[in-house]
């Protein structure tokens, strides 16, 4: 497979949303042997709404940008952390933040190399995480977000990538919002 693809080529959702449920159950059944199931896949693009949880966003750049991102709930992420860690954890602490932001990356690694196969190289930016109640985050772009929930028991998560050809022509335009999906709002 060659990584000089061409950047206008276009992605299908499906091939996207193939990369984030693949990757997703990867890393959850390898690295953390969790069981989790996929639901219905959506795509945002809406104004953000106050929000509460833990965030984690990873920026991509190469011929192709965007951003791909985990939310879950406060308990959610101290199941992760626990998994992770293997150490017992029931709230938000810096382990628990330190170990969404790297289940993030691990994700989000895996589809940037699925899809570096058909758009071309990428780097990967430093996750930042963003935890609390009532919080809004916004992003630059004007892209849908494809999101793919997962159960994870009775929590849910969701995982979503916004991606589109590089635009080197230096024009921005600012999104209404970076969405938390509606299935973890409060």
């Amino acid at each position: 497979m060659s990584t000089n693809a061409d950047p206008v080529q276009a992605l299908s959702q499906d091939e996207l949303v193939d990369a984030i449920r693949g990757a997703t159950n990867e890393v959850f059944s390898t690295m953390l042997n969790l069981e989790i199931t996929a639901g219905e896949v959506f795509v945002e693009k809406e104004e953000a709404v106050p929000s509460s949880g833990v965030v984690s966003l990873i920026g991509l750049a190469g011929s192709w940008v965007g951003s791909g991102s985990m939310a879950c709930s406060a308990n959610c992420a101290a199941k992760i952390a626990s998994a992770l860690l293997m150490a017992p954890y029931s709230a938000v602490d810096e382990d628990v933040l330190d170990a969404v932001a790297e289940v993030t990356n691990m994700i989000i690694g895996n589809v940037k190399t699925v899809l570096e196969t058909r758009l071309g190289a990428m780097g990967l930016s430093t996750p930042t995480v963003i935890y609390g109640r009532n919080f809004q985050t916004r992003s630059s772009g004007n892209q849908n977000w494809t999101v793919v929930p997962f159960a994870l028991g009775e929590d849910r998560m969701c995982v979503q990538v916004c991606i589109a050809p590089n635009d080197d022509s230096g024009k921005k335009t600012t999104r209404t919002g970076f969405p938390v999906p509606h299935l973890l709002r409060t």
